[in-house]
């Protein structure tokens, strides 16, 4: 342990994280290379600043080295590269490579296309791993760069800052090196991975395949089939489960490998699998049909079973009352749900970076407390802090920015002031444009960098789909709702907190409205016809919406808007979606977020507390929206 010796500032101008002269351990985490690029950094035991490279470079899923998430978690921290103590990365390239390798060769010559393709880049970066890091940090960092196992960082992000002493831990994604699916123990410092399934059986690229065939992006279109699913009929069930899975009571599996073509080409399924569900994969862009929404809803139900049957295993070997998820698969809220409800598990924490991204803390508290046998303080709700962990910016400058960018705005005196003119401006059905304190770590707004709407409104998710987000009418959007008032509004036990957005719960019954969707009269996309409940731009069309419970220590200020909301309309619940359009990551800066402010329809952006309204803004400062658009690769 060494004192820190220099000056740096954070970002926003607070004071830094670490004090002057005071004697500590920092790990720095990064993760990098194949999908969502990010960094953590934890001084002794705290992880004081976490963010995804593409909030900075502005490349929606950004998988090149993570330079400038890694230099804002420096200066967060007020530290500088030879300040470090240790560097970890959330994987073993040498076993990725050692997998690449072994699967060329057990399917060649036809893999030779997929292995040319991916052998520059391994051989340029990949493999380099610590020249790069250490170029990377300006050749500071003298010491040694620590590797884990991709599960074993997923399983480090969801047992050490969760809020349980000791838990089992389930991890699910496409593939690590070699794992697709891990279950272990997490008890006080320590966890132990005692069970795994490996590639190339795997639940993510299985339900990717479909994402896949349905004609959405894979590793960004999967929160597409899952919000699809409703629309349709699980018809193609059996199907799947009788050609495509053999699925064990224990939550094991195997693929039939002969309908996917991952191993060994470039897309994702081949001939075989295009025959067994009547045609071609739907081109991107077209029109959905029938076929997609019954895709959708059938391997949703497929994918749901096996999360099943891996908890209930899980609990079996365990028989422990906690469950902690990452990995790819424990976004999907919709399958999260069903775990807590039907589950044998009495809590379930999820890291709510639970892609590759969160594997840059769950390495970094693996070194903490793994390698270096630090104890665990258990916080009562977690050690997450909100997830907010990225930057925040001062009032002042963000009034020079808007000076600079000539926008007109008005400055409000107090908290409460904005949050009740800001509660008038959504009753009176404006769509806001919300940006306050730190960034979110993670793939979820929580009311950092949101879009937010009136939920009582029945034409607010197509305005907001259509006009704001430029992305499909199907999609649904999701609740904010005071926690202390959540189980009146869906079906939640008394205190029950969801605060990362992972899981889905049913409208309560009592604000339920009866129309033809519930007698089977309408099929399809037609069903979004129907006003489903009294918060309809946020119920779905199977009656259950995406819960994000907002309590009064993690976030005060969106707090205080849903009371002032409340007070206002008898209503606590808001949409919230990200700020952001489709095919953009999801704004950091205020200059991020003003230009998706004047790129769309929005009508109100707030940044702490100014508040700018679109019809006082000089018409010649809007870029046209096709303009703002084309800089986005649309997915």
């Amino acid at each position: 342990m060494r004192p820190t010796t220099h000056e740096w500032r954070n970002e926003s101008g607070r004071p830094k994280a670490v004090d002057k002269g005071r004697d500590v351990t920092a790990i720095l985490g990064i993760s990098a290379f194949y999908h969502d690029a990010a960094a953590a950094i934890v001084v002794d035991g705290r992880v004081i600043a976490a963010a995804q490279e593409e909030r900075f470079t502005r490349v929606k899923h950004d998988h090149r080295f993570p330079t400038h998430a890694v230099d804002y978690c420096l200066r967060e921290a007020g530290l500088a590269p030879a300040d470090l103590d240790h560097v970890g990365f959330y994987d073993k390239p040498l076993l990725k490579f050692e997998r690449l390798l072994e699967t060329y060769l057990a399917y060649a010559p036809s893999g030779f296309v997929s292995f040319a393709r991916a052998i520059p880049q391994w051989l340029s970066e990949k493999l380099r791993l610590p020249k790069i890091i250490r170029n990377e940090l300006g050749g500071a960092y003298k010491r040694g760069i620590i590797f884990a196992e991709h599960h074993e960082s997923h399983a480090a992000s969801a047992f050490f800052p969760s809020p349980f002493e000791e838990a089992a831990i389930l991890t699910i994604d496409g593939v690590g090196e070699w794992t697709t699916t891990s279950l272990g123990v997490g008890r006080g410092n320590r966890i132990e991975l005692q069970r795994e399934i490996r590639f190339p059986h795997s639940l993510g690229l299985l339900y990717s395949a479909f994402t896949y065939f349905t004609g959405f992006k894979v590793n960004s279109g999967e929160y597409k089939l899952m919000g699809l699913a409703p629309y349709g009929e699980p018809t193609f069930y059996d199907t799947i489960m009788n050609h495509l899975i053999d699925l064990k009571a224990d939550g094991s599996f195997r693929l039939d490998m002969s309908y996917f073509n991952f191993c060994q080409g470039l897309t994702m399924t081949g001939r075989k699998f295009e025959r067994l569900f009547g045609g071609p994969r739907r081109t991107p862009e077209s029109k959905l049909t029938q076929r997609e929404m019954d895709l959708a809803a059938s391997i949703q139900k497929v994918t749901e079973e096996v999360m099943l049957r891996c908890a209930r295993h899980a609990h079996e070997v365990t028989r422990l009352p906690n469950l902690c998820l990452a990995g790819g698969v424990a976004l999907n809220c919709v399958g999260n749900g069903r775990l807590l409800h039907e589950g044998p598990f009495e809590h379930i924490w999820i890291q709510p970076a639970s892609g590759d991204a969160g594997g840059a803390i769950g390495i970094a508290q693996l070194i903490w407390h793994q390698l270096l046998g630090h104890p665990r303080t258990v916080e009562q709700r977690d050690a997450q802090q909100g997830s907010l962990l990225g930057p925040a910016f001062s009032e002042d400058d963000i009034e020079v920015f808007l000076r600079n960018a000539g926008a007109v705005y008005q400055r409000r005196d107090t908290e409460d002031d904005l949050c009740n003119e800001v509660a008038r401006l959504i009753d009176e059905q404006r769509v806001i444009g919300w940006f306050q304190g730190r960034m979110e770590y993670g793939p979820r707004a929580l009311g950092s960098r949101s879009i937010l709407g009136d939920a009582r409104s029945t034409s607010m998710q197509s305005v907001m789909n259509l006009k704001i987000k430029f992305r499909e009418s199907f999609r649904p959007f999701a609740p904010s709702v005071l926690e202390e008032r959540a189980a009146d509004w869906f079906a939640m036990r008394p205190g029950q907190s969801s605060p990362y957005m992972l899981l889905v719960a049913p409208v309560h019954h009592q604000r339920l409205l009866n129309d033809g969707v519930f007698n089977g009269d309408l099929a399809g996309l037609d069903k979004l016809k129907a006003i489903r409940s009294t918060v309809p731009a946020i119920t779905h069309v199977d009656r259950t919406a995406r819960v994000q419970t907002v309590d009064a220590t993690r976030n005060p200020r969106y707090h205080k808007l849903l009371q002032a909301f409340e007070r206002r309309t008898g209503c606590p619940v808001i949409i919230n979606t990200s700020f952001n359009i489709r095919g953009e990551p999801i704004v950091c800066t205020p200059e991020d977020a003003y230009r998706c402010f004047m790129g769309t329809d929005m009508d109100v952006l707030v940044l702490e507390r100014f508040l700018l309204l679109k019809s006082d803004q000089p018409e010649h400062d809007r870029p046209p929206r096709d303009t703002y658009l084309a800089q986005f690769e649309l997915d």
